[in-house]
Parts: C-alpha cells; sequence; structure tokens
C-alpha cells in the first residue's frame, strides 16, 4: 500500500480490525520511511451489480460514485464518515442479491437513507435526484419534511 504522504510503497500494517459488522477490515498503517500513520479499509467487491440509467444503458456499480454523491449533499453538514460508510454498506446488503439495479432505485433509496441521515442533506439530494423545476416543488418537499 502506498503511502497517503510521501508515496512510499513499504507501508507496514500496525493493527487490524473488523469494522462494520464484520463485513469490513480496517488497517492502521504507518510508513517506515516518513512516519506516516493513515487508515484503510478492505471490503468485499460488489460482485458483477449492473446499474440501468434512464436511458436503458447499463454500467458497472460504482461505490466510489456513489459516496461522492452523498458527500455532496452532506457538505458542510455533522455528518460523520462512518454514518456514511454504515449507509452505504446497508444500502449493498440490499441490492447484493441483484445482478441488474435501477438507477432510480438507487436514488430513491439514497433519499430514504438521508432523510435519516441528516434533513439538510436529504433536501439538497432530493433537490437534485428528482430535478426540482421551481421554488414551489422544493418548498413542497420541504413541507412533506416538516409534517
Amino acid at each position: 500500500m502506498q503511502c497517503t504522504k510521501c508515496k512510499g510503497d513499504d507501508t507496514q500494517v500496525i493493527d487490524s480490525r473488523l469494522a462494520e459488522e464484520g463485513k469490513v477490515i480496517r488497517r492502521r498503517r504507518k510508513c517506515p520511511k516518513c512516519g506516516h500513520r493513515f487508515t484503510t479499509f478492505e471490503r468485499m467487491e460488489m460482485g458483477n451489480l449492473l446499474v440501468k440509467k434512464k436511458d436503458g444503458s447499463l454500467e458497472p456499480y460504482s461505490r466510489d460514485k456513489l459516496e461522492h454523491g452523498i458527500w455532496i449533499a452532506c457538505g458542510k453538514r455533522p455528518v460523520k464518515q462512518e454514518q456514511v460508510e454504515r449507509a452505504i454498506v446497508q444500502l449493498e446488503e440490499k441490492w447484493k442479491a441483484k445482478k441488474t439495479i435501477s438507477s432510480q432505485l438507487i436514488g430513491e433509496d439514497v433519499v430514504k437513507m438521508l432523510k435519516k441521515l441528516d434533513h439538510i442533506a436529504y433536501i439538497r439530494f432530493a433537490s437534485v435526484y428528482r430535478s426540482f423545476k421551481d421554488v414551489e416543488e422544493f418548498k413542497h418537499e420541504l413541507g412533506k419534511l416538516l409534517k
């Protein structure tokens, strides 16, 4: 594993622990070259899950793409990395038995997850995912949230 600071190739594992209910291995590493410590995570790959887009095309599932979209919605919010990781693991558990999943189902599942996690992140994600056309749609969604 390459050091995140000096890019040295010879890092040492200091500690390994199971995380996320045993589905992930968390490793603390140290670079003998510069002494920098950092954490890596090992997780099972989501098989050959394909995402069916609105236009009918298929593309491989990308955890990084999903996580990036969630973090954009959670920007400057009091949401912790562990919360997002746990939520993504739960979503992947739900999807793992499928070979193909629609992007709409992924979006709806993320919206539901964010609604429980952080209301502002939920509104941000929903406004992009559901393509709010005007302030009235935004107010309507906000009204549903406040009920």
